[in-house]
C-alpha cells in the first residue's frame, strides 16, 4: 500500500503548471524591460571612451613616428605610415601592434591631417555614431584637440 500511494504522489509532481512557467515569463519580460534600456544606454559612451583611448595610443605612435623620422607623418601618407615604412629614412617601424591600422568603434576609419593641422601639429578625429561632423551624445565628434585639452587640465 505504501508503494502505491508513494508512485502516485510523483506522478501528480512531474513538472510545472502552465500558469507557474507564464508568471515566470512575465517576470522575466518585466526585469529585461526595465534594465535592458538602463544596460544599453552605457553603450554610447563605452564607444566613446573606445575611441578617446584609441586616439590616445595613436598619438603615443605618431610622437613616436616623429621622434625617429623628425616630422609627422604627411596627410598624404596618413596613419598607413604608422605600420608600413612610406620610403623615409629613419622609419623604425611599425609603430602599433596591429599590421594594419584599426577602425573606429563604428567601423569608420579615423580622419588624420597634418602639418600643420587645424588644431595642433596634426589633428585626428573619428566623427561619431553618424558619422557626420558635429553633433552630440553618441554621435559626437572624438578628436585629439580635445583629449590634449583635457590632458592639460588635469593636475
Amino acid at each position: 500500500m505504501r508503494r502505491g500511494r508513494f508512485v502516485r504522489g510523483l506522478r501528480n509532481e512531474r513538472g510545472f503548471t502552465l500558469v507557474e512557467l507564464l508568471v515566470v515569463i512575465i517576470v522575466l519580460g518585466l526585469l529585461v524591460g526595465l534594465v535592458g534600456p538602463r544596460l544599453f544606454g552605457h553603450v554610447g559612451t563605452s564607444r566613446q571612451a573606445a575611441a578617446k583611448a584609441q586616439i590616445e595610443l595613436f598619438g603615443t605612435a605618431l610622437d613616436a613616428y616623429r621622434l625617429d623620422v623628425g616630422s609627422y607623418p604627411s596627410g598624404v601618407q596618413g596613419l598607413q605610415a604608422l605600420v608600413a615604412n612610406p620610403n623615409v629614412p629613419n622609419w623604425n617601424g611599425p609603430y602599433l601592434k596591429k599590421k594594419e591600422v584599426p577602425l573606429d568603434p563604428w567601423d569608420a576609419p579615423y580622419k588624420y591631417a597634418c602639418c600643420p593641422g587645424q588644431h595642433d601639429d596634426y589633428d585626428l578625429w573619428s566623427e561619431g555614431a553618424d558619422k557626420a561632423p558635429g553633433g552630440e551624445g553618441e554621435n559626437a565628434d572624438v578628436t585629439s584637440w580635445q583629449a590634449l585639452k583635457s590632458r592639460k587640465a588635469q593636475p
